[in-house]
């Protein structure tokens, strides 16, 4: 006779994870802080806010330290917690780590992927076309995310998917900031048809240029939402100017 878990594994069952109080907190702090609820700078009170949201400090922390790895949350010298308001060099030396990891996954993609890969990463797009302008931002910006994430783990490449990760996770407050640009949504849109185009036809140069260059257009986005100059060096590349 079959053990339990013998019989379970058979099966593929899984019960479905549960999610713990440093999570939830973790994503509600997330959501007040991309659509700047809670400004770059401003302090976070521990205790007040454990009261807020109905949890101890002990979660909070936790939730704190989720925060802190994503760029959203900083410490002073004396571990003050405070909202993140990283420097437009770091954003953009950042991003320009993130444009190389993307143009990879992207070329790798074109070989490694399935066709069910590019499938959804189809869908994902077709997604986004159907968003209204007047939307909330957060919806057409998750939908991003999973789009480039999408085109990462059609690359079938551990490291790659986990570097990528967590750089990314760094970007979440500032990729926000530039997809939440309705203006530029049309141009956002335009670089997706194309980098679709070149993975439906598994053109790896093609398919890795045009994912520079998105992100590379990302760094220029936020400069303008900020209304800072772009440190020398760090805008579009002539090589990307021309895809």
């Amino acid at each position: 006779m079959k053990s339990v878990q013998e019989s379970l594994a058979e099966q593929h069952v899984q019960l479905p994870r549960r999610r713990s109080l440093s999570e939830d907190a973790a994503d509600t702090l997330r959501k007040l802080i991309l659509l700047e609820k809670l400004p770059p700078g401003l302090p976070v009170p521990e205790r007040d806010l454990a009261e807020e949201l109905g949890i101890s400090r002990t979660p909070l922390k936790q939730a704190l330290s989720i925060l802190e790895i994503e760029g959203l949350i900083e410490y002073s010298s004396t571990r003050r917690p405070r909202v993140a308001d990283p420097s437009l060099e770091s954003i953009a030396k950042n991003l320009a780590v993130l444009a190389a990891l993307e143009a990879l996954a992207g070329e790798v993609a074109c070989r490694e992927a399935t066709k069910r890969d590019i499938r959804d990463i189809l869908r994902l797009d077709l997604r986004m076309r159907k968003i209204p302008l007047a939307a909330p931002p957060l919806k057409f910006f998750d939908l991003d995310m999973a789009f480039h994430a999408r085109i990462v783990e059609a690359a079938r490449n551990e490291p790659l998917v986990e570097t990528h990760r967590r750089i990314n996770a760094r970007l979440w407050r500032a990729r926000f900031m530039s997809s939440r640009q309705t203006k530029r949504r049309a141009n956002t849109l335009a670089e997706h048809k194309s980098i679709c185009e070149a993975l439906s036809v598994r053109d790896p140069v093609q398919t890795s240029a045009v994912l520079r260059r998105h992100l590379q257009s990302t760094v220029v986005n936020i400069a303008d939402v900020r209304k800072e100059k772009l440190p020398a060096g760090m805008g579009l590349d002539s090589d990307a100017a021309k895809v």
